[in-house]
């Protein structure tokens, strides 16, 4: 199994190992999982091995190679690497930018090494991975399952363990819902706290970037690497990004259960799942207590408003070439066309009332508990997920409770719960605004008091 970013950094750095063996090595898993996983669209092995040998000749010279020194590291394919295509995950010809993304330069500075960019939902607009240009992504619990999107490939690529931790981007969900179909933990920042600067926009004021990691403390590693204010990004906001402490005692938390977040469809596993985690948080010490609030309940005009800004970014595009979009992102990009301002503007007003609501809960609360997703397993193909008898339009039971999150700005952990369904449900964890350092301190709690944990895909067979 794939060791933790601490350890293999440490390792690097102590010439124990070489970041060109590590390199290799990942390299190695991801061409021999690419036919049956499908997680890259292009793996880096030249480029990739270039910068390790270079991190190990640091090395020798008693240079420092960063937190993250010799680390395998993935990225979504619609973020900017100097030199190198991005794809987007669509039809339309690549683009290939003269300077990367500030995350992937703040990545190298701490002296990751990118291996390859992973495979997408075309455009990120959507939650399946299943792209009509270039494949679908395959879910290493059951290849027959969609890995969830639209960050996809990156949470393959680490459910599989081909890399210790990737980067994706959350608009809705896609760092979340991957991650919770991939049974592993993914960070959604708050809005502004790593910079978009360099990364395909979907919707820029609910895009994120974040990582997606087998473990809490991976995500925080990558989270420190890669958090900040960026001059560049008129997103990026300028508040300082806290050290993440200690393990929280989960006897010391206090969990709030939002009723309108948390009483969507389900099946019947995820609810179990979900309940008995919040029974062993209350058993360990934890104040869990159900909360009403009306300014969360979701409205048509509040799920609408997004398809305005989506259908700027790709107005130009749709009128020059509307052939060369697949066909699930076509007619969503039809529907939005339609979408009249005023639906944005009644959006904007219910975030801002669910945002005022949320600060006032955070007063009694340190985080807010619902489940990430409504269902694990959606079968590639399939556009329903069967909860206990009743077919349920997959996109509706993947973003009920990760969509509301963007639509507020705030920050959110997707945590994989350890029990016996394939893939595992998963817990999501919501913080206060600029509150990742606290809310990844509650993880690692969880995580070493064994309520959340990430465990090997049962049905994966290749190399670990």
């Amino acid at each position: 199994m794939i060791e933790s970013i601490a350890s293999l950094a440490d390792a690097i750095r102590s010439g124990e190992r070489t970041a060109t063996a590590v390199i290799s090595e990942a390299l190695r898993r991801a061409i021999d999982s690419q036919p049956v996983l499908n997680a890259f669209t292009r793996i880096a092995t030249r480029g990739a091995l270039v910068r390790a040998a270079a991190i190990d000749a640091a090395i020798e010279r008693g240079e420092d190679p960063g937190p993250l020194g010799g680390v395998p590291i993935a990225v979504k394919d619609l973020i900017d690497e100097a030199g190198i295509p991005n794809t987007s995950g669509s039809a339309f010809p690549p683009t290939i930018p003269d300077r990367s993304a500030v995350v992937v330069r703040r990545l190298e500075t701490a002296g990751a090494v990118i291996i390859g960019r992973t495979g997408l939902h075309e455009f990120a607009f959507g939650f399946s991975s299943e792209n009509e240009h270039f494949g679908p992504v395959r879910n290493p619990w059951d290849p027959d399952l969609s890995p969830g999107g639209s960050s996809g490939g990156s949470a393959v690529a680490v459910a599989a363990g081909i890399v210790p931790a990737a980067i994706g981007t959350d608009t809705g969900g896609s760092i979340r819902v991957p991650a919770a179909l991939c049974g592993v933990v993914g960070l959604k920042v708050t809005h502004g706290r790593v910079p978009l600067t360099g990364v395909t926009p979907l919707a820029s004021s609910l895009d994120t970037v974040g990582p997606i990691a087998r473990t809490v403390a991976d995500s925080a590693a990558v989270y420190g690497a890669i958090a900040g204010v960026d001059s560049d990004d008129p997103w990026s906001a300028s508040r300082v990004v806290g050290p993440v402490g200690p393990p929280t005692d989960p006897a010391t938390l206090r969990v709030g259960v939002p009723r309108e977040w948390s009483n969507g469809p389900m099946t019947a596993a995820v609810e179990s799942a979900f309940r008995s985690t919040l029974e062993q948080m209350a058993t360990a010490g934890a104040v869990v207590e159900e909360v009403d609030e009306p300014a969360f309940a979701a409205t048509a005009e509040s799920e609408r408003g997004v398809s305005v800004e989506i259908a700027r970014v790709h107005r130009e595009r749709w009128n020059s070439h509307p052939d060369r979009y697949g066909r699930q992102v076509a007619a969503r990009l039809e529907k939005a066309f339609q979408v009249a301002a005023d639906d944005l503007v009644a959006a904007l007003e219910w975030r801002a009332g669910a945002r005022n609501a949320a600060a006032r809960w955070f007063d009694r609360y340190d985080v807010l508990a619902t489940p990430t997703v409504g269902a694990t397993a959606k079968t590639i193909g399939s556009d329903d997920i069967d909860v206990d008898g009743t077919p349920v339009f997959y996109r509706r039971l993947l973003a009920q409770y990760a969509a509301p999150v963007n639509q507020i700005g705030l920050p959110a952990l997707a945590l994989p719960i350890p029990e016996n369904s394939i893939p595992p449900a998963s817990l999501q964890l919501i913080g206060p605004a600029w509150g990742e350092s606290g809310l990844l301190e509650v993880g690692l709690g969880l995580e070493a008091a064994g309520v959340v944990g990430t465990g090997k895909p049962s049905n994966w067979y290749g190399p670990q």
